[in-house]
């Protein structure tokens, strides 16, 4: 195979056109035309430049006797995946749309409390003549709907479990091309992630001013229970902000790895979200039980701020009983 024809082959394995691969290559599509119908030939500048755009060797371009694409790679195990350009973006889509799910899931989890500090509120002030069981029955009606339909995102996502599988579990290697593409790709994300994840870790950080500052300036349960709600949603609004940017930051980097994905910082999730589908449904228990035992609302709250520290230092705790082990 000649150089014009692995050009040809390896611009249209990655989804470029001739301008495309042009404007990346600082040069007119007329001389991208020449070069692919051998009319020209790039000089061994451009030669480099096509070797890291595509993620080849020089050596492959210029050899004509590399005739197949995978020729150049005697070691490979035969038992290795080959992931192409549309396989790789077929995982990310993927990945997204577990994001999606998960993302909707907790959302719901988060704010099944809402309804219930909202409608006691209303009660505390004497509005829509609600009393404070009927509050808090139609509130735990709330949870348990809510609840329940997070729980149907959870069991959705599991859906995409087998098209991700691949790239997170097995070993494999990437397409010529599909490397420097999702590289390129990652790079231009990069600053949106970076924003994104700022702006949520300060809506995180500023989710308890509200409560704080109208503990200070008022007093009265009804005031608690609304700042709550706040909480909640700035809270949520985070989560929001943060999760799919996330979610394709971590695809693009499992793509990229090359490998399978069964690391130290992998592990670690995995130890979290194995404690969080334990913790989380047994807290909202406790708060529910120790709430309709006390029918103190305006103190019982207290749990959720505390649930989430003593949540932190479990994930701590087990990091430090595996580094021991």
């Amino acid at each position: 195979m000649i150089l014009a024809e692995k050009i040809v082959r390896l611009r249209k394995q990655v989804g470029w056109s001739q301008e495309e691969l042009a404007g990346k290559m600082n040069v007119s599509r007329q001389s991208v035309s020449k070069w692919e119908s051998t009319n020209s030939i790039p000089d061994l500048n451009r030669i480099i430049m096509l070797a890291e755009l595509f993620d080849v060797s020089t050596d492959f371009l210029l050899r004509d006797e590399n005739e197949a694409f995978d020729s150049h790679d005697e070691n490979k195990k035969p038992d290795i995946i080959q992931i192409s350009l549309e396989q790789a973006a077929k995982y990310i889509e993927n990945k997204m749309e577990v994001s999606a799910l998960i993302t909707k899931g907790v959302i719901l989890c988060l704010c099944s409390v809402v309804p219930l500090f909202f409608f006691l509120a209303m009660a505390e002030t004497n509005r829509l003549n609600l009393t404070g069981n009927i509050a808090a029955a139609i509130g735990v009606v709330c949870i348990v709907v809510m609840v329940s339909m997070g729980i149907n995102f959870f069991l959705r996502a599991n859906q995409y479990e087998s098209d991700i599988a691949v790239i997170d579990n097995e070993a494999f290697e990437l397409a010529y091309g599909v490397h420097g593409v999702f590289n390129e790709k990652l790079t231009k994300f990069r600053p949106t992630y970076n924003r994104r994840l700022s702006l949520g870790i300060f809506m995180f950080i500023i989710s308890f001013a509200p409560l704080m500052f109208a503990s200070m300036l008022f007093r009265g349960p009804s005031i608690t229970l609304m700042m709550l709600i706040v909480l909640m949603l700035i809270i949520a609004a985070g989560i929001y902000i943060v999760s799919p940017v996330a979610a394709k930051y971590e695809a693009y980097n499992n793509i990229l790895k090359d490998g399978p994905l069964d690391t130290v910082k992998s592990r670690r999730v995995k130890r979290a979200e194995k404690l969080a589908a334990f913790y989380w449904p047994l807290l909202i228990a406790i708060f529910l039980g120790w709430s309709l035992w006390t029918m103190d609302w305006g103190v019982t709250w207290i749990i959720w701020p505390v649930g989430a520290v003593l949540f932190a230092a479990l994930v701590g705790l087990m990091e430090l009983l595996d580094k021991e082990e």
